[in-house]
């Protein structure tokens, strides 16, 4: 008894102490802090793996390379194959140059060859900062001489005033854009809650640089950041870190393997169709002398899970604002545009709303819903000539678009000529995602990712003849049942 009593003693106590001590780390963990509870549960609610991922611009943020020189570190963007650049103010600009620096203090000769360099190299420079603009006008117009002068859109800083009726003037006037950067605290944009109360309703070309490892520094979900910020985000600062909190305990490691949730972070960029660069600032410090295999490893993983590699996205915004630049409509009707969201509807018809630019292979992928069953449009693929009469629906193939169909004229269906192996469309009013690929004479149709239609092209009913290329057009039939239209891209095979 005496033995078993021990045993049993021994045992409790060992139990108690790992309880003790799973408590202790339990309280010691640094709690991630939450903007208002309306983001923190739409970030709970979305499904990011079902977002596909749009192809972003990746620009280098020079810092990661500041053990070297502004030259050198040009030479080592071209070998990476990166093509845009954030300068920052302070770095060397070469040894053949002592103690000159890249900023906005530079000599106009200084200035001419920085551009000579970017030129030989092939390289743009797209940003500024995170620079001191000043509270003065006449310090904030130096700085926005200088990125005129140097060809920069957009100038990354920390202002210290908290009135921008001069920054929003100089805005105007010079056509830049200014994006508030997020240090952590003590600085005073540390919070995403600020800088959203700093830029909202403020000119849109004042907005947010989201460095989302900054975020991750001072506890905030990223993702929550990113959200409250829609439309507003002119710039990231794309970093993935081993954990939350700040360094030494916490580092930058290679995008996708943090915590940093980077693909997450991707899908509600691609969610709002952010349109600006995805800048690298890679600041470990232990690797501060060869950051390349992590920049490599980063890029690798990028283009690993995004989706629309290699196409190019013909309706997308222009200023901020989604219009129908490169589309063309002839007949009746029209497609009306929601210059926010990007969703084409369909009113009156019949007509055809195209892009002006011909394809002959193509991968076309997009997503429509139909508003009732009754919704009748179509995909017309390889319009061989303008249209000018009706002529076209006999020598062009239409991917058919009306759920009520049956067979050769049921959605999915190459109309009038191929029925599809299967009905795969989503019930009223969910979006579909159609993917058509046309390669020669062959055609395939996935419809929510089930292969359809998989088919050597030939004419067929009213189709009397096809061409090898031609026109893309959406189809607008009436505004009773109007079919609707988003995220259209192209990819040329």
């Amino acid at each position: 008894m005496r033995k078993r009593a021990l045993k049993y003693f021994f045992l409790t106590t060992f139990i108690g102490l790992i309880f003790q001590g799973a408590i202790a780390q339990q309280a010691a963990a640094p709690q991630i802090r939450h903007i208002p509870s309306e983001l923190q549960k739409y970030v709970e609610t979305t499904n990011y793996n079902d977002v596909r991922i749009k192809k972003f611009p990746i620009a280098m943020q020079c810092w990661t390379f500041r053990k070297f020189t502004y030259f050198e570190t040009l030479l080592k963007l071209k070998d990476l194959g990166i093509k845009y650049v954030q300068a920052y103010p302070g770095q060397p600009l070469g040894t053949e140059l002592p103690n000159a620096k890249f900023d906005h203090n530079m000599t106009d000769e200084l200035q001419t060859k920085v551009k000579d360099k970017l030129k030989e190299a092939g390289l743009t420079v797209i940003a500024y900062g995170v620079c001191d603009i000043g509270k003065t006008e006449e310090s904030m117009r130096k700085v926005f001489n200088f990125a005129r002068k140097m060809g920069i859109r957009t100038v990354v800083c920390e202002p210290a005033d908290d009135d921008f009726t001069l920054l929003e003037k100089l805005v105007k006037e010079y056509n830049l854009q200014i994006a508030i950067h997020n240090h952590p605290e003590p600085n005073k944009y540390a919070k995403p809650e600020t800088v959203f109360n700093h830029v909202d309703g403020k000119d849109s070309r004042i907005g947010s640089c989201a460095d989302n490892g900054h975020w991750m520094r001072g506890m905030n979900d990223p993702r929550e950041a990113f959200k409250l910020l829609e439309g507003r985000i002119l710039d990231v600062h794309l970093k993935d870190r081993d954990g939350y909190g700040s360094p030494p305990a916490t580092n930058d490691v290679p995008w996708g393997q943090g915590r940093g949730n980077i693909r997450d972070l991707l899908a509600e960029l691609t969610l709002q169709d952010y349109s600006g660069f995805l800048t690298i600032e890679y600041e470990n410090d232990k690797e501060v002398a060869n950051p390349i295999p992590a920049i490599q490893k980063s890029v690798e993983y990028v283009k690993s899970i995004t989706h629309y590699e290699g196409y190019e996205q013909i309706f997308r915004k222009s200023g901020g604002r989604y219009e129908k630049h490169g589309w063309n409509h002839y007949g009746p009707g029209y497609f009306e545009v929601d210059p926010k969201t990007g969703v084409l509807k369909g009113q009156g018809g019949m007509g055809l709303l195209w892009y002006g630019k011909k394809y002959k292979d193509f991968i076309f992928e997009c997503d429509f819903k139909c508003s009732t069953t009754e919704t009748n449009s179509g995909i017309f693929i390889r319009v061989p000539e303008v249209p000018t009469s009706d002529d076209y629906i006999y020598h062009s193939f239409e991917i058919q678009i009306y759920d009520a169909g049956e067979d050769i004229h049921v959605t999915g269906a190459v109309y009038d000529v191929e029925a599809p192996k299967m009905n795969a469309f989503l019930p009223i009013g969910e979006w579909n995602h159609i993917k058509i690929e046309f390669k020669g004479k062959h055609l395939k149709v996935e419809l929510t990712d089930k292969l359809i239609i998989d088919w050597d092209a030939k004419p067929g009913g009213k189709v009397k003849d096809y061409a090898q290329e031609g026109y893309i057009g959406l189809q607008n039939h009436d505004s009773i049942s109007p079919p609707y239209f988003r995220n259209i891209y192209i990819k040329e095979l």
